[in-house]
Order: C-alpha cells, then structure tokens, then sequence
C-alpha cells in the first residue's frame, strides 16, 4: 500500500464544508463550518465560536482567522 503525501493545505481542502477545531497559537479554540481557505492558510469559518479554557465565550456568524494564527486543524468529532 503507497501512502500519498498531503500536504496541509491539501487536507483542508477536503474538508471544506465540515465542522472543524482551529487552535490558536494563543490557546483560544474556533470551532465552526470551514467554508474556505486560500493560499496562505487563511480560512473563513461560518456558525463559529469562541471557546477559552474549554468555556464558550462567543458565538459568531462568519469568522476570519488569519494563517499564522492558527496553530493547530483538525475535524471536529462532535457536530456542529
């Protein structure tokens, strides 16, 4: 079995649609729709909110979260 490798940007591209967790470099979690990312790992997340310390501080509708910010992706297990 050959394994392709992916790249980080490709594995965000898959899944553009579904909910994800993106983890600041400053602890704080978003976690909302991906609707899009570009090319410097920028993405927009819809239906997004803020949680600090595991606690639910804001709801947004669209967020914009810049590529350097983000530290850490990944689908989220819980819906959305």
């Amino acid at each position: 079995m050959s394994l392709r490798k992916q790249t980080p940007s490709d594995f965000l591209k898959q899944i553009i649609g579904r909910p994800v967790v993106v983890k600041l470099n400053s602890g704080v979690d978003y976690r909302g729709v991906l609707a899009c990312l570009d090319g410097y790992m920028n993405i927009a997340l819809e239906q997004t909110e803020e949680y600090v310390n595991g606690q639910l501080k804001n709801k947004y509708g669209d967020a914009f979260i810049r590529g350097n910010n983000g530290n850490f992706y990944t689908p989220s297990v819980t819906a959305h």
